[in-house]
């Protein structure tokens, strides 16, 4: 299986974060993705500690169709009325590449730089393939230049894997102007259409369930992207109308236990579907879950709503792209710490079922964890600064000159 996780870039015309009300934001669905960025980072880190071992983290993959549903919300939310002439469809184009490919090119220039590094220094060779083969080859990075890598180019996962659905999602979007500049408010018709095709598709077609990525990625995200839109099309002026009168009013009992059982079943969910067929019902629950969290009704949303909560929301596209690189050293300075002072710290594992090297047991393999998280956080934030916000300012002065 090829169980990789996706963390959707957020929806900015005039905010990062992952949409809009009328000036406002979805503050919840922000410390959500934020959330969900830090469950991927635990699904790939390589321990055999109890939290990496557990089915709720053993299937947290699923979580990237939380995201593409959230994604075709927010999109259509914000564009579904402004793709009506040539240049505003150029305009979006424009923007979503400078949302997601700057960073996405620095995360390939990161690994690519690491490949040559290993290619002058024998040391850093390791047991895995030689430099620039296997998954890093030369081809493989043509292809994640070109956005390529998740729509069926590939025939396994590359560089920066997790990509895959950047890849994906840029297409979805490319997509989605073109319903909505050719059939306008009749779009929704089409949306339709790929949400119920698509899941039957994966069912007759994928070996692996849900748990697709550069073979029928492209489908998976059209699938998650199309309810989102959906949800959009139909519910967003009543979640909005309904938000503001209960966000003025404050968290109310009914919420917060409708937000504590929608918890509690998306726990439930991703822990018992992650291996079978059932988790291809994973765009309709996390629907489900947008759509009541999109009210902030409740305390679980009052606590989401807090500044180091929403902080994680803003830094969740930076630690989807950065933690595997991140982990991927850990390891590195772990393995040389180890040979200078002979402390066991990695180690071949069974990870789920199957071999893998990471950190060792017990405490090494907790603290490896927390260690991981604060360095994948660190460095999301240098990223976040240094290359997110920039380029998004960046293009969305381009694309007013259109």
């Amino acid at each position: 299986m090829t169980q990789t996780a996706f963390l959707n870039p957020s929806d900015a015309v005039v905010s990062t974060h992952a949409g809009t009300i009328a000036g406002d934001r979805f503050q919840v669905l922000d410390s959500w993705r934020g959330i969900c960025a830090l469950l991927v980072a635990l699904f790939h880190f390589p321990t055999p500690s109890v939290i990496s071992q557990s089915s709720f983290i053993g299937s947290s993959y699923l979580f990237v169709d939380f995201f593409f549903v959230l994604s075709g919300f927010v999109i259509a939310s914000s564009y579904a009325d402004r793709l009506g002439r040539p240049e505003e469809v150029a305009r979006f184009a424009l923007v979503r590449f400078g949302r997601i490919y700057p960073l996405h090119l620095v995360m390939l220039a990161a690994f690519a730089a690491f490949e040559l590094l290993r290619l002058v220094l024998p040391q850093l060779h390791g047991t895995g393939a030689a430099p620039f083969t296997g998954g890093s080859d030369l081809k493989s990075l043509a292809a994640n230049l070109l956005l390529l890598q998740g729509v069926g180019f590939e025939d396994r996962l590359t560089w920066n894997a997790p990509s895959w659905s950047i890849s994906a999602e840029f297409f979805a979007y490319l997509l989605f102007a073109g319903v909505v500049f050719i059939a306008g408010a009749r779009a929704w018709i089409w949306f339709v259409a790929a949400a119920v095709t698509a899941p039957l598709f994966l069912l007759g077609f994928s070996t692996h369930h849900m748990d697709v990525s550069y073979d029928f990625g492209f489908i998976r995200c059209l699938y998650g992207f199309s309810l989102g839109a959906l949800l959009a099309w139909f519910q967003h002026d009543s979640i909005a109308g309904a938000r503001q009168v209960l966000v003025a009013n404050g968290p109310r009992v009914s919420w917060t236990l409708a937000e504590i059982i929608m918890v509690a079943v998306i726990v439930l969910f991703v822990s018992l579907a992650g291996d079978n067929d059932a988790g291809i019902a994973a765009p309709l629950v996390f629907a489900l879950a947008l759509f009541l969290f999109a009210h902030e009704g409740g305390w679980i949303s009052a606590l989401l709503r807090t500044p180091f909560m929403l902080t994680l929301g803003a830094l969740s596209y930076s630690i989807y792209m950065v933690h595997i690189f991140v982990q991927a050293r850990l390891i590195n300075v772990a393995g040389l710490v180890e040979r200078k002072l002979g402390l066991g710290l990695i180690g071949d594992i069974v990870l789920r079922g199957g071999p893998a090297t990471g950190f060792g047991p017990g405490w090494t393999g907790t603290v490896a964890i927390v260690v991981m998280l604060a360095a994948t956080i660190a460095m999301s934030w240098i990223t976040w600064r240094l290359v997110e916000m920039p380029a998004m300012a960046w293009f969305r002065r381009l694309s007013k000159r259109i």
